[in-house]
């Protein structure tokens, strides 16, 4: 089942008119949440950020609102089915939400880590998360392609490390943690937020600095955030000819989890 437009659908078939703008050119925001305590006001699920997240994009591109009553109604009966909910907005206001399951293998994984692929590309219009996302899409299929399960966007002028293609990055050396600038073209992923905001209450100073050659060649070990997974570790990075690998069990990925500890 789904939410569309005011109310419950059974099915897994969306009908939308041929010329609608979001079929044809991608043109929705959307927001993806994992819910804790099954409330929508649980700290960890951060219900606000999400609201922001879409209504700053919404602004941006001066679309319309949506039911913002409505939105928060379906997002409360998604709920009762799913943990994780991606709540997606069309330029004419509807509301379109989906659930799925957290990861079968999301604990496994976070123990021994993913293996990462190195892809010169870059979401379109980073700063806002958009139903255009062919370029993490194609990342992503890319880095499947070379036996990787993430893959690590990189800027094709500068070289630089921008995110995955699900996620920010975060790097760990000299006894701080790194994760590159917002201003480098990258999302400001909600995890990301609340992550910088634990490490700064805990007097944690958080290095945001560009990705480049230089201050890669040093981490001890490298994760990315996102809502559904958290933190999760890379374990080997391909960038051919070459391949680094980290320690998904690094002592430091303690300091990162304490934000999910209440």
């Amino acid at each position: 089942m789904f939410w569309y437009n005011g109310g419950l659908v059974a099915g897994n078939t969306l009908e939308v008119a041929i010329d609608d703008p979001g079929l044809l050119y991608g043109a929705t925001v959307f927001t993806t949440m994992r819910v804790y305590q099954h409330s929508l006001d649980s700290r960890l699920t951060n219900w606000t950020a999400h609201c922001d997240r879409l209504s700053a994009s919404l602004q941006a591109f001066d679309w319309h609102w949506p039911n913002w009553a409505q939105v928060k109604l379906g997002a409360s009966s998604m709920l009762q089915h799913y943990p994780i909910l991606r709540i997606t907005l069309f330029p004419d206001g509807r509301e379109w939400i989906t659930g799925r399951d957290l990861p079968a293998d999301l604990t496994q994984a976070q123990k021994h880590g993913k293996a990462a692929y190195i892809v010169e590309l870059a979401r379109s219009l980073a700063a806002h998360k958009t139903g255009n996302y062919l370029s993490a899409w194609l990342a992503q299929n890319l880095a499947k392609k070379h036996s990787a399960q993430e893959a690590i966007l990189v800027d094709s002028i500068t070289g630089e490390w921008l995110e995955t293609n699900t996620g920010n990055l975060w790097g760990w050396k000299d006894g701080f943690w790194w994760t590159p600038p917002l201003n480098a073209g990258i999302l400001p992923g909600i995890m990301r937020s609340q992550l910088i905001e634990w490490l700064q209450a805990q007097n944690l100073e958080v290095k945001q600095v560009p990705w480049n050659s230089e201050v890669v060649k040093g981490f001890e070990m490298i994760c990315y955030s996102n809502s559904v997974v958290q933190i999760m570790p890379i374990s080997a990075i391909a960038s051919p000819p070459t391949q680094s690998h980290y320690n998904p069990q690094h002592p430091a990925l303690k300091i990162l989890q304490g934000l999910f500890v209440d």
